[in-house]
């Protein structure tokens, strides 16, 4: 068994021969594993999985080139063009940014539905299966349908293209939408927006989230750069609500709406918008949020998911539905309150164990883990706080380290299980070199919590974060132990 240390110094190098850095500038999707032969069936879910992994995922990749090469919408369209445009049997919503599109999609979506609307939702990442990313009323595409919708998309023939991971699922979601005959669908963007292989709708509504600094080597370095890429779903005269955002940011997409032609509300400014923490017998610590519209007012509204961020995000979303109610879909506001409520969000500040306590959050960036330190300080009691930390080799160590530094007692780094996954050991040497600080590293997830565990106290808390690979590891392992079967 791989031995846990305490990190002083920089360890030893790797015995293993260093792998050669790839280029990013000739990454190009295979096309051997998705030219099959028309008429190839796909019969089964396994091979229904099968049939994705054989396809370029760049959710996998390390390092890729951000371009039209890789990442092509005409390719898109001429797909959607061969199954029919199922994207266009139904409205749409479109959501972008940084953090808080899952959070805010979701929100959205339970508003929509608490009016008897039937509604789609398509997110990315999933944690623990696939399918969770395509749903309808709450509801994940069944294996049979999945494996159906694999089938259909297998049978197009190519003509050169060589469809990628996320084309794929973004079509499979709009033919299951259009087959199940949904009233609205909300659509969350992959990477960036611009490029986005979601990009391909004209919404009733966009929802831009918070920026912040992330996918950097794709999106660019700079605040104004990220915000452009994200403003690429504007579309003419289609509304546009964003949450406040840095001034960088801000001007960034003010510039883009008006360059498009696209109206741009700001919550807090443009719509008036305020919040506030308090405490509960019934609901415990918890926010609340007022937002007035010339057609909508609500007032002390409870935020069903924890955290201060997330009052942000319930903003833009009682904004986007305040949208849709303008643009005719059948909405009633305390209807769509009662939906609020019922919203519960997987591997977003979730407590998935009580002996231990055991909460994880799938914060995989500054800002995220900022928000999520903040959060567990203002809603989870607890005398002392180990973190588990694992992520990915791309993203802002310095930053998310930072940030955990400020809220850990105790930090354990390990691997997330992914293929891009960070060497726990440089995590440890940066954040004894930045911090000053001690950690310890473990070789797997597992490991971890033992450590954790050797020292832990009934009021003690540990919190799994860093990345939803490692959140989505954390949660197969405990449902495992209480006996739940767990899919792909």
């Amino acid at each position: 068994m791989a031995r846990s240390t305490a990190v002083k110094t920089k360890p030893k190098p790797s015995s293993k021969p260093a792998r050669k850095p790839t280029s990013v500038t000739k990454a190009a999707p295979r096309r051997a594993a998705v030219r099959k032969p028309s008429g190839a069936l796909v019969r089964t879910y396994k091979a229904a999985l099968n049939y994705l992994s054989s396809l370029v995922n760049y959710e996998q990749s390390g390092r890729f080139g951000y371009n039209s090469t890789n990442f092509n919408l005409s390719r898109m369209t001429r797909l959607l063009s061969a199954l029919g445009n199922p994207q266009r049997a139904f409205k749409t919503v479109h959501v972008a940014g940084t953090k808080g599109k899952g959070s805010t999609a979701a929100m959205v979506a339970a508003m929509l539905q608490g009016n008897n609307l039937k509604v789609g939702l398509y997110t990315s990442p999933h944690i623990l299966t696939v399918r969770e990313r395509i749903a309808i009323s709450g509801d994940m595409v069944s294996e049979s349908k999945f494996t159906k919708l694999v089938d259909a998309i297998s049978r197009v023939k190519a003509h050169g293209d060589a469809f990628t991971y996320f084309e794929v699922l973004t079509a499979m979601a709009f033919l299951h939408f259009a087959a199940e005959k949904v009233d609205v669908a909300v659509i969350e963007t992959g990477l960036g927006g611009r490029l986005d292989s979601t990009n391909v709708i004209r919404p009733e509504v966009c929802a831009i989230t918070s920026i912040s600094m992330d996918h950097t080597g794709q999106l660019g370095n700079t605040l104004a750069a990220i915000a452009e890429e994200k403003a690429g779903i504007m579309k003419q005269g289609i509304p546009v609500i964003s949450a406040p955002q840095r001034a960088e940011a801000r001007q960034a997409l003010a510039a883009a709406s008006e360059k498009i032609g696209a109206p741009l509300l700001f919550t807090g400014d443009d719509i008036e918008f305020s919040y506030r923490f308090e405490a509960s017998r019934a609901l415990g610590p918890h926010t609340r949020l007022c937002l007035t519209t010339p057609n909508s007012r609500f007032e002390h509204v409870h935020v069903p998911l924890l955290g201060e961020h997330q009052a942000i995000n319930c903003s833009v979303a009682l904004a986007v539905v305040d949208v849709l109610k303008k643009r005719g879909l059948p909405i009633d506001d305390q209807l769509a309150i009662d939906g609020l409520a019922s919203v519960r969000l997987s591997g977003r500040m979730e407590m998935i164990c009580e002996n231990p306590r055991i909460l994880v959050d799938g914060a995989h960036n500054a800002a995220s883990v900022h928000a999520l330190m903040r959060g567990i300080g203002q809603n989870v009691p607890y005398d002392s706080m180990i973190v588990i930390f694992g992520c990915q080799r791309d993203k802002d160590v310095t930053g998310m380290l930072r940030h955990i530094q400020l809220g850990a007692d105790k930090v354990i780094f390990t691997t997330t299980g992914s293929p891009r996954t960070m060497d726990p050991h440089d995590l440890a040497t940066a954040y004894v070199d930045q911090c000053g600080k001690m950690a310890q590293v473990a070789e797997d997830l597992e490991e971890a919590i033992r450590i954790a565990g050797s020292a832990l106290t009934r009021e003690d808390l540990i919190c799994i974060t860093g990345s939803f690979y490692l959140v989505g590891r954390a949660k197969r392992l405990y449902a495992q132990k209480v006996g739940q079967t767990v899919g792909q």
